[in-house]
């Protein structure tokens, strides 16, 4: 049965009031919604963190240095692009009311990019620019679709199951980015050596292992899955009426958003939090686009190993958003994000104490036998590194969500998620880009992830001042 409370106040008088009663959707519509992020993850599994980007630093780039170089000046560009137009076109969708067209939209530029991917052979440098052009497209389209998915929870479930809300959709998508790492790494990509995948089959549809045409198939595989698993948000999940004619909601949306930026530095709460998000996002972004690069480098890990050690991440993410969604209604999502933070804090500076034969900067261990799989102590101890940043990166980035929900004004909600996306995106590409040229300056993989301990500590002492 619907519910019903009192809708919030409009923006900027600030405060609540009994103004009218807002209905909530079936249940249905809530499931919808949730979908989106299974649709999404597999992208964010597949190409930016465990397949295609470690394939992409060690068999297309001429080192896994420069690889990693490349990859994390993409992001960065991506990032920029994300960070200084997602306000515009959130404000302009408040404006107009709808979010499904610009989802649409999005959503198809999000699979033209990665189906583009599949272009990305081995050892050919001529592809390495239109690839990491066509990554960029991608992911701006599957970022931009995002913050008009995200606009749309309060109209789903009362305040007090936001949290639930944001952290069921976390773990539903973890459990889409596990299947398709399953789905890639037991069925469609082998090992070079013995032309084998995970489960000892030969790669389904002919797929070449010495072309890496498993590695590939994760682009147009990210695609295809966005397609069908994104339909019944748009089946089912309610839309907001239009507004204004399109010409009107820009007009309209652009001078709303300049009343909101002029109004932010009276806000000091949701400034503070917007800056907190911005450098702790930066660095999250950072360790997800280099942690399976770092590895390969590191153990020299090929595809097997790394999405081995994917699923790991992806089951402890998806653990960890469900256990916080539950936390972020009970404690508060402040408290889920400052906790998530401080593991991830300590895991980074536990991976730099970690080398091939190394534990803790001192103790000598036993180095990675070719063949036998996490049989070193420490790719041992990086899965369990590894376990525990899933933990923490879905509650934190699904409590950031509720959090920013609490702080926004109802009727200028997109918006708000475009100043989060903003805040998220607009020095995205600074923890990647200085993770770059760290890296390039000294080819050191391990220098340039010392950055990211920086980040973190920074962002958990802003933090600390939001006042939830």
């Amino acid at each position: 049965m619907a519910q019903e409370i009192p809708a919030h106040d409009s923006y900027p008088r600030g405060g609540h009031a009994d103004v009218s009663p807002q209905t909530y959707p079936p249940r249905k519509a809530v499931f919808g919604w949730i979908l989106f992020d299974w649709a999404a993850q597999p992208y964010f599994s597949l190409i930016t963190t465990f397949v295609f980007a470690p394939y992409f630093a060690t068999h297309v780039a001429a080192t896994p240095a420069s690889g990693q170089a490349m990859w994390g000046f993409a992001t960065a560009a991506a990032g920029l692009v994300i960070a200084l137009m997602s306000p515009v076109l959130g404000a302009i969708a408040d404006a107009g009311g709808r979010r499904k067209p610009w989802i649409a939209a999005f959503g198809a530029l999000f699979v033209i990019g990665a189906s583009i991917l599949w272009i990305g052979k081995p050892g050919d440098p001529s592809i390495i620019l239109p690839l990491l052009v066509a990554f960029g497209i991608a992911t701006i389209g599957v970022e931009f679709a995002t913050v008009f998915n995200n606009a749309m929870m309060p109209t789903l479930v009362p305040p007090e199951r936001i949290g639930r809300l944001s952290g069921t959709g976390w773990a539903t998508g973890y459990v889409g980015g596990i299947l398709s790492l399953i789905l890639v790494l037991g069925f469609l990509a082998a090992s070079g050596d013995t032309g084998r995948t995970l489960f000892g089959l030969k790669p389904l549809f002919g797929l070449d292992p010495v072309a890496h045409e498993g590695d590939r198939i994760t682009g147009p595989l990210s695609g295809l899955w966005f397609i069908i698993f994104v339909l019944p948000m748009f089946l089912f999940t309610p839309d907001r009426a239009s507004k204004k004619p399109a010409l009107g909601a820009v007009r309209e949306g652009l001078r709303e958003l300049r009343e909101t930026l002029s109004t932010l530095p009276k806000r000091p709460v949701m400034m503070t939090f917007l800056i907190a998000n911005m450098v702790y996002t930066d660095a999250l972004v950072a360790l997800f686009a280099f942690g399976g690069i770092y590895a390969a480098g590191t153990f020299g890990w090929q595809t097997i190993q790394i999405g081995t050690f994917g699923i790991l991440a992806a089951f402890s993410g998806t653990l960890g958003a469900w256990i916080g969604g539950k936390l972020d209604d009970k404690l508060g999502p402040k408290t889920v994000i400052a906790g998530s933070m401080t593991i991830l804090l300590l895991a980074c500076a536990v991976i730099l104490s970690i080398d091939r034969d190394t534990l803790f900067f001192v103790v000598k261990v036993e180095p990675p036998v070719p063949g036998k799989l996490f049989g070193a102590p420490a790719e041992q101890v990086y899965l369990v590194l590894g376990f525990l940043i899933g933990m923490a990166a879905g509650p934190m980035q699904a409590a950031s969500r509720t959090l920013l929900i609490r702080l926004a004004p109802a009727d200028r909600i997109t918006q708000h998620f475009g100043l989060f996306a903003l805040s998220g995106k607009v020095t995205s590409f600074m923890a990647p880009l200085v993770v770059s040229i760290v890296t390039a300056v000294t080819a050191s993989q391990k220098a340039g992830m010392a950055v990211l301990v920086v980040f973190f500590a920074a962002g958990l002492v802003l933090l600390s001042r939001v006042r939830a």
